[in-house]
């Protein structure tokens, strides 16, 4: 270490020793009676952030219970809402059930009938084409002309 450092770490220590001594010396009160007086003060410290504690949480509890109704006023509220909605899809998924059977039905019948009429159809082909030819007469008409 220099010098310097040395002779400011010694000047402090000495500089507090003399502050102790000297406090001791000009002190107004014994240390008996001080240590008392800081005790109190403490304590009188200790109980005032009590009571703060105290009127704080009971403030808070307060708000609390003020602001409780309406947070249970607007779950019940919201709960019905969920209640109706599900009722809802519920119903609509009733109602899109039938819907889809209604329809699944007339498209069977609907194909039942094309394939019943497109057998009947090639029974009647099938048949003619096994039967003999008839005569076929074509015409040609001539369009008139018109004399204007």
């Amino acid at each position: 270490m220099s010098k310097k450092t040395v002779g400011f770490v010694l000047g402090s220590i000495f500089g507090a020793a003399a502050g102790v001594i000297t406090g001791i010396l000009i002190a107004p009160r014994s240390g008996a009676e001080s240590r008392a007086m800081a005790a109190d003060a403490m304590n009188d410290a200790w109980d005032s952030a009590v009571d703060t504690y105290e009127r704080a949480g009971e403030a808070v509890g307060d708000q609390v219970a003020g602001f409780r109704p309406s947070v249970d006023a607007k779950t019940d509220e919201l709960r019905a809402k969920v209640d109706a909605a599900r009722e809802r899809m519920d119903q609509l998924r009733d109602s899109l059930s039938d819907v889809v059977a209604q329809t699944s039905s007339q498209v069977n019948e609907a194909v039942n009938t094309v394939t019943d009429k497109v057998v009947s159809m090639a029974d009647i082909a099938a048949d003619q084409a096994s039967a003999p030819a008839e005569a076929v007469h074509v015409e040609v008409v001539e369009p008139e002309k018109d004399e204007a």
